[in-house]
C-alpha cells in the first residue's frame, strides 16, 4: 500500500506533467497556426537590414541588397543596423531613410 503523503506527491506530479503537456501542445498549435510576418531579411552593403515579404528586383544595384531567411538574424546581430520593418515593404533603406519603389 502507498503511503498517503507519497500518493499526494505522485498526484501533484502527474497533474504537473499533464499541465505541462497540455501547455506544450497549445503552444505548438499556436506556432503552427500563426503565419510569419515576413519571409525574408534584406540587407544592403551599408549593413542596414529589414524584413520584407518578397525578394523584389527593383533595388538599385549600387546598394548591393542581399537576402537571408528569418533565422539568419539570430546569429547576425553585430555590425548590422536593424531598421524598422516597413508596413509596405515595396522599397528599401538607404543611409537610414526609407525609399519607396
Amino acid at each position: 500500500m502507498i503511503h498517503p503523503k507519497r500518493a499526494n506527491k505522485m498526484t501533484r506530479l502527474m497533474n504537473s506533467l499533464k499541465l505541462g503537456l497540455m501547455t506544450a501542445v497549445a503552444v505548438g498549435g499556436l506556432a503552427l497556426s500563426g503565419t510569419p510576418a515576413s519571409a525574408h531579411i534584406a540587407c544592403n552593403r551599408f549593413g542596414e537590414c529589414w524584413h520584407t515579404s518578397a525578394r523584389y528586383d527593383k533595388y538599385p544595384a549600387n546598394l548591393g541588397v542581399v537576402f537571408h531567411d528569418d533565422s539568419w538574424r539570430a546569429t547576425h546581430t553585430t555590425h548590422r543596423h536593424w531598421r524598422d520593418d516597413p508596413k509596405d515593404d515595396h522599397g528599401y533603406y538607404d543611409h537610414g531613410h526609407w525609399r519607396a519603389f
